[in-house]
């Protein structure tokens, strides 16, 4: 794979969309690789995260796990540009799921140091993930806020 694909594929990847093409260059050649085959584990859950991960070429499958019953949670799949452990990308956390690869694949890790210089060089990326995260965060608290609305309609009246 070319540079030019590397930043294709960056540049398709949540988080990473609004990077300028200079930002994508710097974290494909700051990035770490790895192959991994069919089957081989790439973190499993509770570990400590070392980065967050950008999938370059195949398909890894996320097993997380339920709280509320002893049953994994339905596998979630993650092909080509996805992003696996956004929150990791900026500091470290416990993984919430086991990650294997379904089919021979390649990861980039991005560590949050990594992250931490891309953003000081290239304000305008800081710019836009702060943005687009406080967007999300303003969408969760709606959505909560009716979700609260629904249930005080549904808990019964006093007299």
């Amino acid at each position: 794979m070319g540079l030019d694909d590397d930043i294709a594929i960056l540049a398709a990847a949540p988080v990473f969309e609004l990077f300028e093409r200079d930002a994508l260059r710097l974290l494909s050649f700051a990035g770490d690789r790895r192959l991994l085959g069919e089957g081989e584990l790439l973190f499993a859950r509770g570990e400590p995260s070392d980065g967050g991960y950008v999938v370059m070429s195949g398909t890894i499958e996320l097993i997380p796990f339920r709280a509320d019953s002893a049953a994994d949670a339905a596998p979630v799949t993650v092909s080509r540009s996805g992003v696996i452990g956004r929150n990791a990308l900026f500091r470290s956390v416990a993984r919430p799921a086991d990650a294997r690869a379904r089919e021979a694949s390649e990861v980039m890790r991005v560590t949050p140091s990594v992250m931490s210089r891309v953003l000081r060089e290239f304000p305008d990326a800081a710019a836009a993930i702060h943005g687009g995260m406080s967007e999300e965060l303003l969408d969760l608290v709606r959505g909560l806020s009716g979700v609260r609305e629904r249930l005080v309609g549904l808990a019964p009246r006093k007299r």
